[in-house]
């Protein structure tokens, strides 16, 4: 099963091509968690409790999503640089999108990725649901079924949440910030860089990577992080299962949007 797991990261992130990478000023520069818990007004923009005080609850950036009526949201992750001790330029991107249905226990995941970065698949397109026990994936214009519990790459794709492929965080603070993000009330926190966990990043030997921008909203109402966005250097690190180490820059966001909407999914046309 874990081989299967690393095998949809792969096939999820794996992807190289000319997609222009966002602006790295999108996100603010890292601060340390002391200097924002005495620089900013935490008493006026504190959360509700109990996420006034440290959160735990997000090691998987989508965890409590189930918990939901429904909701959408994107995930993306894109790198640019070159291959580890070479001049060789590549970019990679790769994005997906999903829905959810607590009522009708229904998922629905389309992903989206191009390149040859990782390999000779260059990349993959598909379409996976999930309808109760029953799961569909549509791919290179052939349908396969898992039903009831029948293990399989169709339910495998189906359930691959966005925490498997870009983390969460161990521990975050309040940072004194509130906004209305993606139509819901949201909290800012800080966090460290070792309590980051990104599984699609691994540092090969002498590698490096230093977090130079991220932000993390947390809705308390919800229960959810709205958004979370990281940049990141990286040298001689090996993105998820390539042969190749690249340095350069990775840029992840993630956005859940629509908190609370049951969309309406069904099997996949092509099923």
């Amino acid at each position: 099963m874990r081989v299967l797991i690393l095998l949809l990261l792969v096939l999820m992130l794996a992807a190289c091509d000319q997609s222009p990478i966002q602006d790295i000023e999108d996100v603010p520069t890292i601060a340390s968690i002391e200097d924002m818990q005495t620089a900013l007004p935490l008493t006026q923009n504190a959360p509700p409790p109990p996420y006034n005080l440290p959160v735990t609850a997000f090691t998987r950036i989508d965890n409590r999503l189930n918990e939901l009526a429904g909701w959408r949201y994107v995930v993306t992750l894109e790198f640019s640089g070159v291959v580890a001790r070479t001049p060789r330029e590549v970019t990679a991107s790769a994005s997906a999108e999903s829905w959810f249905n607590q009522l009708s226990r229904a998922r629905r995941i389309v992903v989206s990725s191009s390149g040859d970065l990782f390999g000779e698949t260059g990349g993959i397109d598909y379409e996976a649901v999930r309808l109760g026990d029953d799961a569909f994936l549509v791919q290179n214009g052939a349908c396969s079924v898992n039903l009831g519990n029948e293990q399989g790459s169709a339910q495998a794709a189906a359930d691959l949440g966005a925490g498997l492929l870009i983390g969460g965080v161990s521990r975050a603070v309040p940072a004194g910030r509130q906004a209305t993000i993606n139509g819901i009330q949201v909290y800012g926190y800080a966090f460290e860089p070792a309590d980051l966990s990104l599984p699609a990043v691994r540092l090969s030997e002498g590698g490096t990577q230093t977090i130079t921008g991220y932000d993390l909203w947390i809705a308390p109402s919800a229960n959810a992080v709205i958004r979370f966005y990281v940049n990141l250097s990286v040298e001689n690190v090996i993105l998820l299962d390539s042969q190749l180490p690249v340095t350069g820059q990775v840029i992840i966001r993630y956005d859940l949007y629509d908190v609370g909407t049951p969309y309406n999914i069904s099997v996949p046309f092509g099923c």
